[in-house]
């Protein structure tokens, strides 16, 4: 699949990592029977536990050359383990925090609108908010749907798009699912673990802010901040590919290049702190 990169007006192809293991498990029936085994929550402590593991240190430099990793952008140290590394903090200065709303992590983007049913359509099949979130999302009709998906070779950090205050927070358990593109059939993120928070922001008034857990990740690690600062860091991911919902109301616009790669489908690369948006 394609994604358009900002930087150089261009596009490039990124490789979904994993995605014969997951063409297999939601292609046929066996495969689905795996399925139902693997999203349960025990299979992903026990992946968990193996790769927080020092064994699996060893995994590493192979990883970081598979994927092409920039590792100059990173804190320079030894890993103590596969998990030490997926959760590797940036250098200081290597991101810095743009003006406006800005991107809460490294990732691909795509745009929706908030329709006046208050849904939106990801990769062919719809979701009402009130799904994703467990309560009526009204408030937010005229307003942006932000979905932020990490890639397995992003840092796995993420910060708060705005400054401003929790103002309610809250956990939705399900069964961890896949957020990759390749899972289009299922409906996976009402069914996904989920951290759901209300934000209100100084200048794009109340955010709604929502990670969403994976397959093969089990653990959702929030810093637990209730006043913050744009571009703090707000949590991080444990190892596997994940995805960040934030929900703007009626009067923020996303930046016009984004815009017209979502209308047509397209994911915009973006980095943690990057601007994406401003008041309009």
């Amino acid at each position: 699949m394609k994604v358009y990169v900002r930087k150089t007006g261009e596009y490039k192809e990124v490789v979904q990592y994993g995605s014969d293991t997951l063409k297999f498990l939601y292609g046929n029936a066996f495969g689905r029977i795996l399925l139902r085994l693997a999203i349960s929550k025990l299979p992903s402590k026990i992946y968990g536990m193996r790769k927080a593991s020092k064994r699996s240190a060893k995994d590493v430099p192979s990883f970081i050359a598979d994927h092409g990793i920039d590792m100059t952008q990173f804190e320079e140290r030894e890993f103590e383990s596969f998990t030490d590394f997926f959760t590797r903090k940036f250098k200081e200065g290597v991101r810095p925090i743009g003006d406006g709303l800005v991107s809460p992590a490294d990732s691909k983007l795509l745009v929706y609108p908030a329709d006046n049913d208050t849904r939106i359509n990801v990769k062919g099949r719809e979701y009402f908010l009130s799904e994703i979130t467990g309560r009526n999302m009204d408030e937010y009709k005229g307003g942006l749907v932000l979905v932020f998906r990490l890639c397995i070779d992003d840092g796995h950090r993420y910060c708060f798009p705005a400054k401003g205050t929790v103002i309610e927070q809250y956990d939705i358990k399900g069964k961890l699912h896949t957020v990759s593109p390749l899972s289009q059939a299922y409906k996976i993120y009402k069914e996904n673990s989920r951290k759901v928070s209300f934000l209100d922001t100084e200048e794009f008034g109340k955010l709604c802010y929502i990670e969403v857990g994976a397959i093969l990740v089990g653990k959702i690690v929030d810093h637990g901040k209730k006043v913050f600062e744009k571009g703090e860091e707000k949590g991080y991911f444990e190892p596997g590919g994940s995805t960040i919902i934030v929900i703007v109301p009626e009067g923020v616009a996303v930046d016009n290049d984004i815009m017209e790669e979502s209308s047509k489908g397209i994911e915009t690369e973006v980095k943690y702190g990057e601007r994406i948006g401003q008041k309009c």
